[in-house]
This record gives C-alpha cells, sequence and structure tokens, in this order.
C-alpha cells in the first residue's frame, strides 16, 4: 500500500511563468493548510528567486530532477512549455510525487499513453488542468443530465474564438509542431471540449479543417469540425486565434432545454442561461436552475478535488481516461484535416501516425498543406 501524502501536503511548482505566477501559485495558496508550498523551479535562477520571494517559498531550483532528490514533494504542479509535460510528469511520478500538469496534457496520444507506465495503483496519480468542468454549474448540469431531467442530447456547439495577435507568437516554443504539439486546438480550445465531454460522453468520429490564415507560425491559427458523439448527438467545434471579439461558448441542445455558456477564461452561474421548451420571458425559471451553490470554474476548484483525490487513494478526475479525451479528439481533427477524410476515433491506434505525432507523418506537409489555403494538399 503506499503511503498517504503528509499533512500538509508538501508541493513543488515546476515553472515559474506566467501560469505559475497567476493560476497555480494563488490556486495552493487558496487551499490554506491544506497544502505548503515547499519548491520553486524554473530554468531562470532570478524568476525563481523573485517568484519564491514574493510567495515565501523556501526551496529554489533550477532542475527538476534536483529538486525531486532533496525535496520529496507529495505534488508537483507543472507549468512548463508542452514539450517539457511528459518528461516532468514522469520524473516526478517516479520519484512519488502526485501530479498536476498544466494543458495540453502531452504532445500526442502516445506521450499521453506512456504516464500510465508511471503511475502506481493507489497512487501517485497525474491529472491534468482542466478546471472548467469543476464549476458548481457544470457539475449541476451534469447531474441533470445523468437524472434525465433534459432528455436527449441533440445539438451541441464548441467554439473557442479567441486573439492573438503576432508578437504572441514570437516566444519561440508557440506555433510549432515539435514544441507545442499544435495551435489553438492544443492550447486554447481544448479546455471547452474537455468541458463539452465532461457533460455529454464519448465522440465516435469527426470532420474537420483548418487553416494557417493570418499568423506566422507553423500550426494552424484556426480550425473548424463536426463531431459526432457516441450518444448521436452532433457538435460543431471551431478553435481561432484570430477572433478580435473574444469568447468562449458552448451550447447544448437537449430534448426539453438549451443550455448555454458564455464566458472568456472563467465562469460563475451568471455565465449560464436555461431556455426550457415553450419557456416565453414572462415564463418563471425551472426549478431546476440555477444550482444551490455558485462556485467558479478554476484552478481553485479543480485542485481542492485532485487533494481529496490524494488522500482516498484514487485517480483524480482528470486522469487517465477523462484526461485523454479531449486530446484525441485534437489528434482526431488534425488527422481529418490532413488526410481530408472523416476519422473514427476507434483508427487512433499506435499503427497510426497521427498517434504519435499531431501532424502526422510529415510536419514539414502538414506544415505546407495548412498555410495553402486554395487547394489542399493531404499528408
Amino acid at each position: 500500500m503506499n503511503p498517504l501524502p503528509s499533512s500538509p501536503v508538501r508541493a513543488a511548482v515546476v515553472g515559474c511563468g506566467g501560469i505559475g505566477r497567476g493560476a497555480h501559485l494563488p490556486a495552493l495558496a487558496a487551499q490554506g493548510e491544506r497544502v505548503t508550498v515547499v519548491a520553486l523551479v524554473d530554468l531562470d535562477p532570478s524568476l525563481v528567486e523573485a517568484t519564491a520571494d514574493r510567495w515565501n517559498v523556501p526551496g529554489r531550483y533550477t532542475s527538476l530532477e534536483a529538486m525531486l532528490t532533496a525535496e520529496s514533494p507529495d505534488l508537483v504542479v507543472v507549468g512548463t512549455p508542452p514539450s517539457d509535460h511528459n518528461r516532468a510528469v514522469s520524473a516526478s511520478l517516479d520519484a512519488g510525487a502526485w501530479v498536476w500538469c498544466e494543458k495540453p496534457p502531452a504532445l500526442s496520444l502516445t506521450e499521453y499513453d506512456d504516464v500510465s507506465s508511471h503511475e502506481r495503483e493507489g497512487g501517485p496519480y497525474a491529472g491534468y488542468v482542466f478546471q472548467h468542468r469543476f464549476g458548481s454549474a457544470a457539475q449541476h448540469l451534469r447531474g441533470l443530465i445523468d437524472d434525465g431531467v433534459l432528455g436527449r442530447p441533440l445539438v451541441g456547439v464548441c467554439h473557442t474564438l479567441w486573439f492573438r495577435g503576432p508578437s504572441y507568437f514570437e516566444v519561440p516554443w508557440r506555433g510549432r509542431w515539435e514544441t507545442e504539439g499544435g495551435g489553438p486546438n492544443m492550447g486554447h480550445g481544448i479546455h471547452q471540449t474537455d468541458l463539452m465531454f465532461s457533460l455529454l460522453g464519448d465522440w465516435s468520429e469527426v470532420t474537420a479543417v483548418m487553416e494557417t490564415k493570418a499568423r506566422d507560425i507553423r500550426t494552424e491559427d484556426v480550425a473548424m469540425a463536426i463531431v459526432r458523439l457516441e450518444s448521436g448527438a452532433s457538435v460543431s467545434v471551431v478553435n481561432s486565434v484570430l477572433s478580435p471579439r473574444e469568447t468562449s461558448y458552448l451550447r447544448l441542445d437537449f430534448e426539453h432545454a438549451t443550455v448555454e455558456l458564455e464566458h472568456l477564461y472563467g465562469y460563475d452561474n451568471s455565465h449560464w442561461r436555461v431556455t426550457p421548451v415553450d419557456r416565453d420571458e414572462s415564463s418563471p425559471a425551472p426549478q431546476w436552475w440555477p444550482p444551490d451553490r455558485d462556485q467558479a470554474g478554476s484552478h481553485t476548484a479543480q485542485l481542492a478535488e485532485l487533494l481529496d483525490a490524494m488522500e482516498q487513494g484514487r485517480r483524480p478526475a482528470t486522469g487517465g481516461r477523462e484526461g485523454r479525451r479531449a486530446l484525441e479528439l485534437v489528434a482526431g481533427m488534425y488527422r481529418s484535416a490532413l488526410t481530408g477524410t472523416t476519422v473514427r476515433r476507434s483508427e487512433l491506434s499506435p499503427d497510426d501516425a497521427f498517434y504519435h505525432a499531431m501532424h502526422g507523418p510529415d510536419p514539414e506537409a502538414a506544415s505546407a498543406a495548412l498555410a495553402r489555403t486554395e487547394t489542399r494538399t493531404h499528408v
């Protein structure tokens, strides 16, 4: 039997960039006496020192391995660029630490699946940052769906329409297959996609198109897809970094009601709208909405669930199959767009090139195909 984590949980944060300072460290601090941050890691020693001084963290390292050896943390929070996720997660699991890793979970399905060989029954496990599913409205809606209150899901819209100007991609690892894995499918829309799947379940097939329209990058800057779910519902998915009026929009049409969520980077109950069948403006709101609680979908809410999982020795809610589903759709979207075919989920096996890399067999051919907007050359 694996030992229980310390009380409080001893956490280390790997990556002192914007997401570490702006989301991970505040979420850890919000857990109060449940967590103490014992160490920070970043390749930039001055950034480590400045961040550690700000958050009063004693352990300061420029090497993950040195930190793991010296500190033996219970939990490692990984906020590095995506190309380092697999190495950091695997090394932390091997050292006996649980892991909470930023999106995208990995650069490919093969990298994601490799992590399972580093996990142990009862922990440590890896979980991934998909915070939107942890808001009270999403949790309440999940219960309504499971109880059949809304009837069958029929139609969905899952759009992440954001704007990232040319300067955003001056960061060397962005917009490149080998360091980011893909474009907005990987780094932006994956959060909203995970929320959709957490509500509606697995997908069965996808037909996608994508292009590099306006940014000087190797990956796509806009992607569109029609996704069929195992439930029979059909969903429109759009991921863009070219949209000046930014929005994250999820619409789910059920037999008995339409449920909508519109926000940008996070939501509370006020961002949701429910329209039952045959309801007019003078009708009262349904008794089953809004939820009694109003908890935002946030890093803080998700981290609380992960700490519960650590105490109970169970896999976190966004680990294993649950953490893989959105990444799997991304692989299917790339395969569909770059081959000009409809892709079934069952086709993404270890025998397929897109299982091993989002660009498929040839990254240069993939980039050329995405950049060619008038004629499409399949890779």
